[in-house]
């Protein structure tokens, strides 16, 4: 039955007409003074930039779609997509040993991820692309001295590269053992029990029950991995990978245009970032659906009900 207004047992709020709330936004000066500012400075670079002669911007325009640029562009981008994959499926496998109840692969995980974080990248780059110094040769075969069925120079192996697959992946592996780590502590310990009780082996609960959950907290950071990588891939330079501000260098070392070669790669990492960024936003809102769905479903379904009772 309807309750009246003044029924008993009717609240005060019930008895309360709805009033229309008027509210009126406090002036800010300070904001509009900033934007001010801040809009002023940004014409000014921009004016500063188009005007400037030195800048040499039919250089720019002309080398943006040179070949050998592209041909750069290319290598960063096989760099950054090799790197990081290589960079997950270690980081993966470190947090999960990092994990273990085995207190050796405890220490290695956390021995590897100390000793490749704790080292300059630079230096790991130099060390990979120099490794035929302190190893002549790798071979597979009989460890310890023992003969070995196939054997290889390492000045033929390690290419540049190599290398800096090597160096840029290894690292980044690190890294992304922190991230998947926490990424599967932030799992309820229920689903793991759960997924137990219904008779699923260690791998199935972390490839089916563990990871799919942990990819909300995984994604995020992963992307903004992926994003330095592309930027990181310039420290190749230093042992000539062929990669876009490589290329740019030899560029410039031969028409003596540094700044608008500078510019170039520039422009062409920034359109990189951005695609990037891109498929981030996209990526994380994939993975976020279904974590907001259920609350906003769980309101939607009881809001009736909270009418009713009031």
């Amino acid at each position: 039955m309807t309750k009246t207004p003044g029924a008993p047992g009717t609240s005060a709020a019930a008895q309360e007409p709805d009033l229309p709330i008027d509210a009126i936004r406090p002036p800010r000066p300070g904001r509009w003074i900033a934007a001010l500012v801040a809009g002023f400075v940004l014409v000014w670079l921009a004016y500063t930039i188009i005007v400037n002669e030195n800048l040499h911007w039919d250089v720019i325009v002309a080398y943006l779609g040179d070949g050998r640029v592209l041909g750069g562009l290319w290598v960063t981008i096989q760099l950054t997509v090799l790197s990081m994959a290589i960079g997950l499926a270690l980081g993966v496998l470190a947090a999960v040993m990092q994990l273990s109840g085995s207190a050796v692969l405890r220490g290695a995980s956390a021995l590897y991820t100390w000793f490749f974080r704790g080292t300059p990248l630079l230096v790991q780059l130099i060390f990979w692309f120099n490794i035929g110094l302190v190893f002549p040769t790798f071979g597979i075969g009989v460890p310890f001295d023992g003969p070995k069925l196939f054997q290889w120079q390492a000045n033929e192996l390690i290419t540049p590269f190599t290398a800096a697959l090597l160096g840029l992946g290894i690292n980044e592996g690190a890294y992304m053992a922190e991230i998947v780590r926490a990424g599967i502590r932030s799992v309820d310990p229920g689903q793991r029990e759960a997924a137990e009780s219904l008779g699923m082996s260690h791998r199935q609960v972390l490839r089916r029950v563990v990871l799919p959950q942990a990819m909300r907290v995984i994604v995020p950071p992963t992307g903004n991995q992926f994003i330095s990588m592309l930027k990181t891939t310039s420290m190749v330079s230093v042992i000539a990978g062929a990669e876009l501000l490589t290329v740019s260098q030899r560029i410039y070392l031969g028409n003596f245009e540094v700044i608008a070669m500078l510019i170039v790669a520039s422009i062409w990492y920034m359109v990189l970032t951005t695609i990037a960024s891109v498929g981030q936003h996209f990526l994380e809102k994939r993975f976020e659906r279904g974590h907001h769905a259920l609350p906003a479903r769980i309101r939607r379904n009881l809001r009736p009900f909270g009418r009713g009772n009031a």
